[in-house]
Formats: structure tokens, sequence, C-alpha cells
């Protein structure tokens, strides 16, 4: 296994560029599939779950009670080579493929989601600027999070839109030379703390115009006049992510600054979904591993009429379910990261992994406090806190409901295209 130190960028690179069909889920040469993962990437995996050990559930509990933000952890994250993972490596970055980002973000989260959101979101609001960043304005702000341990927010949802994207009224008008941003953005992930923004606004004033041409989208920085972050909500779980409101009140962001062009904000959008969605699902896993691990652990010391709990039936068969969720779960997960890593389209499967992964999150945190009985429902235990961690995982990045109006669309079209006999 790794030492705790900084991963070093030449064994991610490493990692990324063999990280093929070949190594994970077959290839051409091979029939069927492939769910070995090779020894760099389980070394990868157990440095990220020796930080979380060592390092996050130590402390998660304190930034849990008192909310506040982990920015020491996010400094030592940056400093072992944990964080912006997919920045392109002419940029200095490690090109990290979706697979290996997932494989962090599960073993993280097993040790607390909520500073796993601090430390890993910021791969949301960069996920734009990769795909559709020029190389200017890729080595300004991305470049940037590679000098020093700085965070970034992807800013779209709003106070009266969430999942209802053609809802947004954030507002930007052409004046010149710059764009006039107007608007409020409401549950954005690292809202405080963040260098700078993706944000998304109506840049077509036609209110019947198609969403595929309404929105633009643009990176504004945290520091220009009329930026205004609120207050940091307090929350039941996931307390240690700075999350909060923003306010742009007449803040004039430059042409350059804008992302592929006008009008191609929601293309943008949506495609990044497809690339954050399958994190979301094996974070998601994550807790629903530390669940498990906690309530087996537990089982097996408990005794009640003489013998473990685990010996009776009715909490063997919790723990069983427990497990067949979480393997199916994360099956899912591989699956959408592997689709899009090899230029497939996965957005069936990354709705599958973030509702299936988020679903099994919620019913494992639930069954472990079951198993725990009255001390799962005390502080003084874990579990309690991961059932409230658990419940964002239906909520962010569009909710369960939405994954499945996709998953069924998805359903309809391929009936639709492919009759059944």
């Amino acid at each position: 296994m790794l030492p705790a130190q900084k991963i070093s960028t030449s064994c991610l690179r490493t990692i990324s560029r063999g990280f093929s069909t070949s190594t994970i889920l077959g290839s051409k040469s091979q029939s069927g599939y492939n769910f070995d993962l090779t020894d760099t990437q389980q070394e990868i995996f157990e440095t990220a779950r020796k930080f979380a050990k060592d390092e996050i559930i130590p402390v998660a509990a304190h930034h849990d009670e008192t909310g506040t933000h982990p920015t020491e952890l996010v400094k030592k994250a940056w400093s072992l080579g944990l964080m912006n993972g997919g920045i392109p490596e002419y940029l200095g970055g490690m090109n990290q493929s979706v697979f290996d980002g997932c494989l962090l973000n599960e073993a993280l989260s097993w040790g607390c989601a909520g500073i796993t959101t601090a430390i890993l979101g910021s791969g949301l609001g960069q996920e734009p600027v990769i795909i559709a960043g020029n190389k200017e304005q890729q080595k300004k702000y991305l470049g940037r999070l590679l000098e020093e341990p700085l965070l970034c927010a992807y800013a779209v949802t709003e106070p009266g839109a969430g999942s209802d994207v053609n809802g947004l009224t954030t507002r930007a008008e052409k004046k010149g030379d710059e764009y006039i941003l107007n608007g409020q953005k409401m549950w954005i992930t690292n809202g405080g703390v963040a260098n700078w923004y993706f944000v998304l606004a109506r840049t077509n004033p036609d209110p019947k115009a198609p969403a595929s041409k309404a929105f633009t989208g643009f990176i504004v920085d945290r520091d220009a006049p009329g930026v205004q972050p609120g207050r940091k909500e307090n929350m039941m779980g996931q307390r240690a992510s700075d999350t909060r409101g923003i306010t742009f009140e007449d803040v004039r962001v430059p042409k350059e600054n804008v992302l592929l062009g006008e009008g191609a904000g929601f293309k943008i959008s949506m495609a990044v979904f497809d690339k954050t969605r399958p994190p979301v699902g094996s974070g998601a896993v994550g807790l629903a591993q530390r669940c498990l691990d906690e309530a087996t652990k537990y089982s097996l010391e408990r005794k009640t009429f003489g013998v473990s709990i685990a010996q009776h039936q009715a909490v063997a068969f919790l723990l069983a379910d427990m497990a067949i969720g979480i393997e199916t779960a994360r099956l899912a997960w591989m699956k959408s990261a592997w689709q899009i890593d090899q230029g497939k389209k996965n957005s069936y499967m990354a709705a599958i992994a973030k509702a299936h992964g988020s679903d099994i999150a919620n019913k494992c945190a639930t069954e472990a406090v079951q198993i725990f009985g009255g001390n799962g429902y005390n502080k003084e235990y874990p579990v309690e806190k991961l059932m409230r961690d658990a419940k964002i995982f239906q909520i962010f990045e569009g909710t369960s409901q939405i994954q499945r109006l996709i998953i069924s669309r998805s359903v309809f079209e391929e009936v639709k295209s492919n009759p059944p006999l």
C-alpha cells in the first residue's frame, strides 16, 4: 500500500492511461467482464481509505456538530493529490478517468460523506470548464486549482428552480464586450469558499425559447463586484459541506468567460451530469459500506438472549440485504463510469447508478440504526450521522425522481426503436 504521502502525478497518470477495458471491464481480446483493479488502482483506493480512516473519521463528528468547513483537511487532501484528478494533463493535471474518481469518492465517503463533498465537490464546478473550456479558460481557472488548494463551485440551482432547469430566472444581458449578470442561486456546494463559479444564466429573453438555446454558461470570479454569498445553510446532514445561496447583482462578466458560446449552457450542464452522477453513486456506496461495517461489528459484539445478535436470523438477514444492495450499487457505478470513460453514452446507466446508490445508502443507514437499536438513535454512536448524511444523495445532482424520469424515457425510446417480438 502507498504510504500516507502525496500520490505522485506519474502514478495517477499511469492509472489513467492504463485504465482500459482490458484492466477493468473486459476488452476486445477477452470474453466477458474483468472486475480486477490494477495494482496501482488498488493502492490508490487503499491510500484514500487510509486518509479516510486516519484523517477524516477522527474529526468527522466535530465538523458535523459545529458545521465548520474542513479547510485543513482540504489542504491535506490537495497535498496528497486526492483532488483535481480530472484536470487535463497538459495543464499539469492527472487527466484521471471517471472510474478512478469514483474509486476515490467511495473510499473517502466511507469516512464521512460531508467532508468528502467538501473535498471533492469542487470537481462538479470544474467539469464544465474541462468539457467546454478553451485552453485559455482552462489554464486560467483550472491551473490555479493546481497551484494552491483552492475550490470552485457549480451554481445552477435556484430558490424556485432545482430540477426544472428551464425555470431558471438568473439572467445575463450582453452589453458591449461583457455580460451583466443578475439573479440568485441556491444550495450551492462550496458557495462560500469557492474561488470561482460556473454559473448558468438565461441569455435569450424569449420565454418560449427551448432550453437548448436559452441558457449560457459563464465562469464568474468570486471577487467580482456584485457577487454576494449568503449565510451557510444549517443542514440536516453533510454539515461539513459549505452550502449557501449566492446573489449576483449587476455582476460584469467579460465575454472571454463564456463557455463554448452563447446558448450552449444547457448542453454543457447536461453533459456534466453524465460524468458526475457516477461519482455521486460511488459516494453513496461508500456511505452504505460504512453502515454495513459498523452494523456488522456491532452485531457481533452486542448480545441478547445469551448470544450475539448476529446469530439472530432477523438481524443476519438485514445485514445480508445490505450487502446485496451495496454490491449491486457498486456494479452500477462501475458500469456507468466505464461507459463514459470509453466514450459511450451513459445517461441511462448514470441515472441508475445515482438513483440506486442513493436509495441503497438510505436503506442501509436505516437498517444500521435499527440494528443498533436505541444506541443507533444516540449521537454517541456513528450510525445516526450516517442516516442524516445519506438523505441528500437522493436530492442533489438530480432527485431520485428525476433519475427515474431519465431511466423510464430511455426504456420507452429503446422499445420504440427496437420493438420486442
